[in-house]
């Protein structure tokens, strides 16, 4: 009985660390303010519009993708900053990169708001 005790314990201890991260970058990160400012527009937009179910289910992903996308972005930068603190050419490759992810992610979710939002708009 204890390993049941024990592993649920440990699942809402990690539950408890994701939701600090969570947290943590929404504090520290001024592109996941910006992400979330605009994620909070897109859902007003979304009850304003009335937005059916499979929209709502697409922008939720698209907020979704592109914020996580936005978070392991910040850990790679946290980490190539920790292991190389000065300017290395190999570590800004690498931080560049992820930032690529996030922008793929980020024009994708524009092309979504662009085809559920214009023609409700027009």
């Amino acid at each position: 009985m204890s390993k049941k005790e024990s592993f649920l314990v440990n699942r809402l201890k990690s539950v408890g660390y994701a939701f600090k991260g969570a947290l943590l970058l929404l504090k520290t990160e001024a592109s996941i303010k910006i992400q979330f400012f605009i994620a909070v527009l897109m859902t007003i937009a979304g009850f304003y519009f009335n937005i059916s179910s499979t929209e709502w289910i697409v922008q939720c992903l698209a907020i979704a993708m592109v914020m996580s996308i936005e978070g392991i972005n910040t850990a790679i930068e946290e980490i190539a900053d920790f292991m190389h603190p000065e300017h290395h050419i190999k570590i800004g490759l690498i931080k560049d990169i992820a930032a690529g992810a996030v922008f793929i992610a980020s024009v994708f979710a524009i092309i979504i708001g662009f085809v559920i939002y214009l023609p409700k708009i027009f």
